[in-house]
Formats: C-alpha cells, sequence, structure tokens
C-alpha cells in the first residue's frame, strides 16, 4: 500500500465513527438553524454579503492579519457581512475583532494543513471543541472545490466524498449550533449528493463568465438544501483584448463582471442564500515571485472567468494588496449597502 493510499484509509476510517446529528434547535435559542432552502440567524433569514478574505502580505505565502483593523473598516463600509476563510483562525483576538464588526466567519478547513485542524489528522475537530461557542463563527466549511482533485484521495473522488460526509458528522456530534458546508467545485453531481448527506449548505466555486445563470435552477432540480456562491467573479487583468476590454489591466472589466454575478445572485434569493465574491485583496504569492505582481496562474475549470477566460491569481482582489480601492469595489459597496438595508 503506498503512503497515500495508507493515509487515505486511516482518516477515512477515523471519520467513521461520526454520526449524524441535527444542527436545527429550539426557536429563540440564537443559534444558527437552516429553514428549507435558508440560513437562519437569530430567527431571521441570513443573506450572505460576502468576501473571500486571505490577507498575504507582499513577499510572503503566509496570512498575516496585522492588517485586520483596517480590512474590517473597508469591509464595513462596503457592506460586507460575512468572510469566507480557507483555514482556521487560531486567534481568539483575531475572532474577536471580526465579531465586534458585525461579520460572521465561514471557517475552512482543509483536507491536510500539516496537521494544523486538519482533517486527515482529525485535529479539525479540536478546533470546532475550542471554538464552537464563538459568536463569530456562521458555518463550518470542509474543502475547497477538492472535487477536482482525486489525484489527492488515491485517484477515486468517492473517498473524499466519504471523508467529507464523516467529517461533517463528526461536527454535527460536536456541535449542534452551526451548519456544515463544503465548497464544491461547480455544481454537485448526484454521487456527490448522495454520498455525503451530513453537508447541510452547498457552498459551489462557479465561474460561467458573468451570469452564474441556470445554476440556480439546476440546484433547485437536485435538492432542496440551502446553496450559496462560495466563489464567484472576474479578475482585473485582461490576458488577451475581448468583449470590448483592451488587454493589460483593466478594472473596468472587473467591476462589469462583478455587477452582472452579483445581480444574477441576489435575483434568486429564493434559492440561493448568497456569495463570497472572490476576492478581498490581491495575492501576490500565486503566481511567480512574491515581491512582485506577476500575470498568469491557474485554477481548476477556470475558462469560463470573465472576460478572457484566463485566470489571473493575482489581480483578483476589489482592492490592491495596498488596500487601494478598485472600480469593483464601488460595485461591492452599492450592491451589499443597499441589500443591507432591505435585511
Amino acid at each position: 500500500m503506498s503512503k497515500t493510499s495508507f493515509i487515505i484509509c486511516t482518516v477515512v476510517s477515523f471519520l467513521l465513527v461520526g454520526s449524524m446529528n441535527s444542527c436545527l434547535s429550539p426557536e429563540g435559542s440564537g443559534e444558527i438553524k437552516i429553514s428549507g432552502r435558508q440560513i437562519m440567524v437569530d430567527g431571521s433569514p441570513y443573506l450572505i454579503r460576502g468576501i473571500c478574505y486571505n490577507p498575504v502580505p507582499k513577499g510572503s505565502d503566509k496570512r498575516n492579519f496585522s492588517n485586520l483593523t483596517q480590512d474590517l473598516a473597508l469591509m464595513v463600509e462596503a457592506g460586507i457581512n460575512t468572510v469566507r476563510v480557507y483555514q482556521p483562525i487560531d486567534d481568539k483576538a483575531v475572532l474577536d475583532e471580526i465579531d465586534a464588526a458585525g461579520i460572521k466567519i465561514i471557517m475552512g478547513f482543509g483536507f491536510d494543513q500539516g496537521g494544523k485542524f486538519d482533517m486527515v489528522s482529525g485535529t479539525f475537530i479540536d478546533y470546532v471543541n475550542t471554538y464552537k461557542d464563538h459568536k463569530a463563527i456562521l458555518l463550518w466549511e470542509l474543502g475547497n472545490e477538492y472535487n477536482y482533485h482525486p489525484q489527492w484521495f488515491n485517484g477515486d473522488v468517492k473517498n473524499w466524498y466519504t471523508a467529507l460526509n464523516n467529517a461533517a458528522g463528526l461536527i454535527k456530534k460536536q456541535d449542534a449550533s452551526h451548519p456544515v458546508t463544503t465548497a464544491h467545485g461547480e455544481l454537485p453531481d448526484a454521487l456527490a449528493l448522495a454520498s455525503c448527506p451530513n453537508i447541510d449548505v452547498w457552498g459551489m466555486n462557479v465561474y460561467r463568465w458573468d451570469e452564474p445563470g441556470e445554476i440556480y435552477s439546476q440546484w433547485e432540480s437536485i435538492s432542496s438544501k440551502p446553496m450559496y456562491l462560495s466563489e464567484a467573479g472576474g479578475d482585473s487583468y485582461m490576458t488577451i483584448t475581448k468583449a470590448g476590454y483592451e488587454q493589460g489591466v483593466n478594472e473596468k472589466a472587473q467591476a462589469a463582471a462583478n455587477a452582472k454575478i452579483l445581480e444574477s445572485v441576489f435575483s434568486h434569493t429564493e434559492v440561493c442564500s448568497g456569495v463570497t465574491l472572490f476576492a478581498f485583496a490581491d495575492e501576490w504569492w500565486k503566481a511567480g515571485n512574491n515581491e512582485v505582481q506577476d500575470i498568469g496562474g491557474w485554477a481548476p475549470n477556470s475558462t469560463g472567468v470573465p472576460y478572457d477566460g484566463s485566470p489571473n491569481e493575482e489581480y483578483w482582489g476589489i482592492l490592491d494588496i495596498d488596500r487601494n480601492k478598485k472600480e469593483t469595489y464601488d460595485i461591492v459597496k452599492t450592491k451589499y449597502r443597499e441589500l443591507s438595508k432591505q435585511n
């Protein structure tokens, strides 16, 4: 048996001890619940006006919260009520500051993060038990579009779905107050849905040009659970001239795409619980030299990135890395603040 096979078998066996408990709780308890297709917070439907947040400074590939106060001020100004993070925040002071800003967190766990609160080691459940009573937590999230990477799971995506479902079951056993989600690459298929009954809310990373379009009716036809777009949006660099947008740095293209995407999302709130737009600030660590902003990058199933079909990974922020606002920031601000007044 290969080392990879041994790890997969070990974690799947470990996770099989998880059990499925409901995340629903009595009315008036203040806990986060699921009601039909809706996420409920304090008895009211919760609409995610969100952003993906991974603050990595220039010259680094490590997340750092030294800029948190400024970042939160910019989020509050933009009407953001939710951040989605790709790995747990193990700092109560950071969580407290996010909560004080009125922002909730979709807290992500990776499968293999070197044994630090990850699924393969089982230590993710230690984090859940430590922070499950923190008011900043909205959802626990397991994995980020791992369905695109069966090679990580001994060549069989079913191994991932088994680990995912049983990890969700373990969370439910320990914490009945927070639903469990996953960020799936695109629309889940029948295998994913049948394999993962413990997932309460399905997040979907969807890049379908500037119109997620049929994703809502497609989801409605296959599931009665809540869904949200865990990633969507455009970057601010055009690899080629296309659709009336010039090659090169192009904030107008990004702003136009995000305006249409947000309009689509919030026109379908009977099915979709919102979006965590990708992303808060440009990330210089993704495509080359961490000291400079590089063109290029790669992401699975990314040909739907508006408007050039090319994911320029270091240009996806609604802010640049120095926190200067791009044109799309005002688009997000206008839409999110309008929605905040309605809810």
